[in-house]
C-alpha cells in the first residue's frame, strides 16, 4: 500500500508541476505496533473517555493512525486553496480503513488589512497552536482533539490576521456548521469560535479561546411538552516555552453545556475540565525524550450518578530520526480511572507499549 502511495504521488507530483504550476504535493504517515500489556475487562466509556489502544490485555497488532495526502495550491497572488484526504482506520466501525475530505478551503490573502478570510473545511482555531508546539501529533493528540471536546475541523469561514503591527498579538475568528469533518449540517444551529495568540519572543507564547456550540433546544422529560437549552461553551488557554534543547507546554479547558446532565431529578449543567502538561528534550539533533500527562473529567460534578469518571493519562516516548523525514519513536502509553462509587469496584490501569514510525513521503 505504501508503495502504491509513493508510486500514485510521484505521479501526480508530475501531473500537478505540468498541469498546476504553482501547485504542491505533500504526504505524511504514521503508525504503530502495539501490545496491551495490562486491559480491565470492564473498562468503560467510549473512546472519549477511554484513550487506550483497543483491545484486550495481549492484544497485539500493526495499524495506521493516520495518512496524509495534501494539494496546496497558488491560484494567483491573492488567492490561495488547500485539498488534503486522510486515511484512518479509526473512522468506520468496522475497522476498514478508510479515505475522507479533512481540508478544503480556499484563502484571500490580506483581504483587509493583515487579516486573510478562509472559507471550506479547515482547521478550528482552539488547538492548533498548542498541537504544532506539542510537536508529537504522531504519538497522541492534543487533549481536547483526543477527549472530542472541540472537532478538529470544521465546514465555515474564518477570519485571521495581527491584532498589532509587531505581530505580538493576532486573531482568529470563525462560524462554522458545528458538524465537524464529514458531517452534513442538518440543523440551522452554528459554532463561534473566537481565538488570541500572544507571541512575547522567540521562545515564549500563549493562546486564549472560546468558542460557543449554539445546538437544538432539548426535551425536558421533568416538564412534559417544554423544550430547554442546550448550547455549549469552551474556554481553553495554552502556554508554551522553548528554549535551546527544551521545549514545555501547558493547556487546559473548561466545558460547559446547558442542560446536558440528567442527575435523576433534573435537567442540570454539564461541566467537563481537563487540563495537559508536555515537553521534550533534546539530548541530540536526532534524539529526543518525550513525556505528557492529562487529567480529564467529563463531568465535574460531585452527585454520585456522574462522580467517579476521572482520568488519569500519561505518554513518555523516545525519539529518533535516523532521517530529516523519518522518526522512530518506541513509546508507552498510562492510563488511570478513578473507582465510580457507584459500584466501588476499582478498575485496572491500561497499559500499551508501542513503537511508533512516521514518515514524510512526498
Amino acid at each position: 500500500m505504501i508503495r502504491l502511495l509513493k508510486s500514485a504521488g510521484a505521479f501526480l507530483a508530475v501531473v500537478s508541476s505540468v498541469a498546476f504550476g504553482q501547485g504542491k504535493i505533500g504526504g505524511i504517515m504514521f503508525g504503530d505496533y502495539y501490545y496491551n500489556v495490562a486491559r480491565n475487562a470492564s473498562l468503560p466509556g467510549t473512546s472519549a473517555s477511554v484513550s487506550a489502544a483497543p483491545g484486550g490485555t495481549a492484544m497485539q497488532a500493526f495499524q495506521f493512525r493516520r495518512i496524509y495526502f495534501t494539494y496546496d495550491n497558488d491560484i494567483s497572488e491573492k488567492f490561495t486553496s488547500r485539498f488534503r484526504l486522510e486515511a484512518d482506520q479509526a473512522v468506520l466501525a468496522s475497522g476498514k480503513i478508510t479515505t475522507f475530505v479533512k481540508d478544503a478551503f480556499l484563502r484571500w490573502k490580506t483581504i483587509f488589512g493583515s487579516s486573510d478570510l478562509f472559507f471550506g473545511i479547515q482547521p478550528t482555531p482552539a488547538f492548533e497552536v498548542s498541537e504544532a508546539a506539542w510537536g508529537y501529533r504522531s504519538l497522541e493528540k492534543t487533549i481536547m482533539d483526543l477527549r472530542g471536546i472541540v472537532n478538529s475541523r470544521d465546514f465555515g469561514a474564518s477570519l485571521k490576521g495581527k491584532l498589532t503591527e509587531d505581530g505580538v498579538f493576532s486573531y482568529w475568528a470563525m462560524v462554522a456548521n458545528g458538524a465537524g469533518t464529514g458531517n452534513v449540517e442538518n440543523d440551522k444551529s452554528k459554532r463561534f469560535y473566537a481565538h488570541v495568540h500572544i507571541k512575547l519572543s522567540q521562545s515564549l507564547q500563549a493562546t486564549v479561546n472560546i468558542d460557543y456550540a449554539a445546538r437544538p433546544d432539548a426535551n425536558n422529560p421533568y416538564q412534559p411538552g417544554t423544550r430547554v437549552g442546550n448550547g455549549m461553551m469552551t474556554v481553553s488557554g495554552f502556554a508554551g516555552y522553548t528554549q535551546g534543547q527544551l521545549n514545555a507546554g501547558a493547556e487546559a479547558f473548561v466545558q460547559s453545556t446547558s442542560n446536558g446532565y440528567d442527575d435523576g431529578t433534573e435537567l442540570a449543567t454539564k461541566t467537563g475540565f481537563g487540563f495537559s502538561l508536555f515537553g521534550s528534550y533534546n539530548l541530540q539533533s536526532e534524539m529526543a525524550v518525550v513525556t505528557r500527562y492529562d487529567y480529564f473529567d467529563p463531568n465535574t460534578d460531585t452527585k454520585t450518578a456522574a462522580y467517579g469518571d476521572k482520568r488519569h493519562y500519561i505518554v513518555a516516548g523516545f525519539s529518533w530520526r535516523p532521517d530529516k523525514n523519518v522518526s522512530i519513536i518506541p513509546n508507552v502509553l498510562y492510563e488511570t480511572y478513578e473507582t465510580p462509587p457507584s459500584t466501588n469496584v476499582a478498575i485496572d490501569p491500561s497499559v500499551t507499549a508501542r513503537v511508533t514510525l512516521q514518515y514524510i513521503f512526498i
